[in-house]
């Protein structure tokens, strides 16, 4: 029969929704392949009760790999209720069977609302990717997994990301497009704080056990850098200016005048200048910036002649500008300088280093200037030792950034308004050094119309599709770079 090709592991922590659960999944799978864990033993007359340790941790994904007799399993990703579809198990079979995958997810439904999910590819490693609510597993391809690649799957929560980029050295992931269940929560979902808890504090530590996890994986897949020791040679090339702050900005009528006040008034012990790439700006932004031309000699106001430039394309327009600086230092239209010292400090970080981009620190805050949770983001992970290879597992290097204007033109951005820094630092990590500054120097500014702010599902799932894009073409790159060592 079907069902008994299939075993299942849930977390039992929330009683009610576990009771849900037990019950929809007992008519379909054989009682005695359903194992259980979580912080308290259920009182439940059925499935077989597996410890404390969660479904993610090592040591209960080993030991319910050892005592699983089928040949998949079912994962529960977390203790939400979960109802499946009529042909659920069938569809499951079918695609595992057919495609003869290690891992395999599908679109689901939550509290009424359709969630699709993206394709999983090589680049898809960081250890956020949503699978949803439930995955299956090959048991064998699994247990191989654990046996071969012992330090991928450790005993702590990290396990269940290594345990899943094991399974793409040895096997494929493939997502399943066709709706199969349904999800019931009650949680409300903070969607700042769970874009930023990477770099919360109190994260730090499982942080590092999961770049433990993902440097191994990296090694194994063949991508993996040693440390890098070039040194840029600053006086190789004459410029001009010394630094130019670079303010991308299409209609930003009621921000754009203090981030162009916080970058004029800078005190720098070198001369710069403030390149602000106006993208036709058509609410009155493009006004205001011929007034304050006027009162600062060092605003350089330009306008492209294209019109179909994201904000990368505009970064470009200022790098190639022949007023661009030796370095080009980013400032959102949004945001503010902490103060008046921000851009000696980058200077200094550069001179100091001899790197080709430095990243510093910024505080999250509202319109007014009050600060927000997390606070001050830190990107406390990262290590020069090995921060150009953690850099492919997270989302993001920080801000402000700033970039030795020759390698910045070497590379150049590419002409999108999303992740289009990502992109550059990724690039430049392949062969550079980068210094970060752990102290604060930027202020950025949450309010409605940040292009970052709440995302909506759709745009949610492009943004990580082209991150995880970016980062496929970038492992694909620095293993060619590796094959020619």
């Amino acid at each position: 029969m079907l069902n008994e090709n299939f075993s299942v592991f849930l977390d039992c922590s929330n009683t009610k929704n576990t009771e849900f659960n037990i019950n929809e999944l007992k008519n379909i799978i054989p009682e005695n392949n359903i194992f259980l864990t979580g912080k308290d033993s259920p009182n439940l007359e059925i499935g077989e009760y597996l410890g404390s340790d969660g479904v993610c941790c090592g040591k209960s994904l080993k030991k319910v790999l050892s005592l699983c007799k089928t040949k998949y399993l079912l994962l529960y990703l977390d203790d939400s209720e979960i109802s499946f579809q009529a042909n659920a198990l069938e569809s499951f079979f079918q695609a595992a069977e057919e495609k003869n995958v290690g891992l395999l997810y599908s679109a689901y439904q939550i509290d009424n609302l359709e969630q699709p999910l993206i394709p999983y590819q090589i680049g898809s490693i960081r250890d956020n990717f949503n699978f949803g609510s439930l995955v299956v597993l090959n048991t064998q391809i699994c247990k191989e997994v654990t046996t071969k690649y012992t330090q991928l799957v450790p005993d702590d929560y990290s396990a269940w990301y290594g345990l899943r980029l094991g399974i793409s050295l040895e096997s494929s992931i493939h997502r399943i497009e066709e709706k199969l269940y349904s999800v019931t929560t009650n949680k409300i979902v903070n969607q700042e704080k769970e874009h930023f808890n990477y770099v919360t504090p109190a994260n730090l530590d499982y942080q590092k056990t999961l770049e433990n996890v993902f440097t191994e994986y990296s090694k194994l897949a063949g991508f993996y850098l040693e440390e890098i020791q070039l040194l840029e040679d600053f006086d190789k090339i004459n410029f001009a200016t010394e630094a130019s702050i670079i303010i991308p900005v299409k209609n930003r009528v009621t921000t754009i005048s203090d981030a162009v006040n916080s970058a004029c008034t800078q005190k720098c012990n070198s001369n710069f200048n403030v390149i602000v790439v106006d993208n036709h700006s058509d609410d009155g932004t493009s006004e205001l910036l011929n007034e304050l031309s006027g009162k600062y000699q060092n605003l350089i106001h330009v306008i492209p002649e294209k019109t179909d430039l994201g904000i990368g394309g505009c970064w470009n327009e200022a790098i190639f500008n022949d007023h661009c600086g030796r370095f080009a230092v980013q400032l959102d239209s949004d945001d503010l300088y902490k103060d008046q010292n921000t851009l000696q400090i980058i200077l200094d970080c550069f001179y100091k280093n001899r790197c080709a981009a430095v990243v510093g620190s910024y505080q999250l805050v509202d319109e007014e200037l009050n600060e927000l949770p997390p606070g001050l983001i830190a990107h406390k992970e990262w290590t020069d030792s090995n921060g150009h290879n953690n850099g492919l597992r997270i989302n993001g290097f920080g801000a402000p950034r700033a970039f030795y204007t020759p390698i910045a033109r070497k590379i150049s951005f590419p002409n999108v308004s999303y992740g289009e820094d990502y992109a550059m630092m990724l690039a430049i990590t392949r062969k550079h050094r980068i210094a970060r500054i752990f102290d604060s120097l930027y202020l950025c500014r949450r309010w409605k119309g940040n292009s970052d702010a709440s995302l909506s599902i759709e745009k949610e799932n492009k943004y990580n599709t082209y991150k995880d894009t970016l980062r496929s073409i970038e492992i694909n790159s620095r293993i060619a770079l590796e094959n020619k060592q």
